[in-house]
């Protein structure tokens, strides 16, 4: 914040300049890498889907209008937090559009 060199009001105090500082390496926490993301994809193809994603992907095959809820709230049951619960909830979304367009593209 720039300040004016007045001892009182907004931006008080000594006028001084400001240093640049090098992002923190803590900060790239939790950022995907290529050799990651190869890693989990390998992974998810040779074992497949969990038992409880299985059910997740049959609640949203079979689920009428509340399917969505039903979906969040087991999820968030099995993984223990809401964030977590969403993002699950579209991955398994995304890896049904995936199925059913491998098999539209079969057909």
């Amino acid at each position: 914040m720039a300040r004016n060199g007045l001892a009182k009001g907004a931006n008080s105090g000594h006028i001084t300049q400001a240093i640049e500082r090098k992002p923190k390496p803590s900060h790239r926490k939790g950022a995907l890498n290529k050799r990651t993301a190869l890693c989990r994809d390998i992974a998810r193809e040779v074992a497949g889907l969990a038992p409880y994603e299985r059910r997740i992907l049959d609640m949203i095959k079979t689920g009428g209008s509340s399917a969505d809820k039903r979906v969040y709230k087991f999820a968030k049951r099995r993984l223990g937090s809401h964030k977590r619960a969403l993002v699950k909830r579209e991955g398994i979304k995304t890896i049904l559009a995936a199925q059913r367009a491998k098999a539209a593209g079969a057909s």
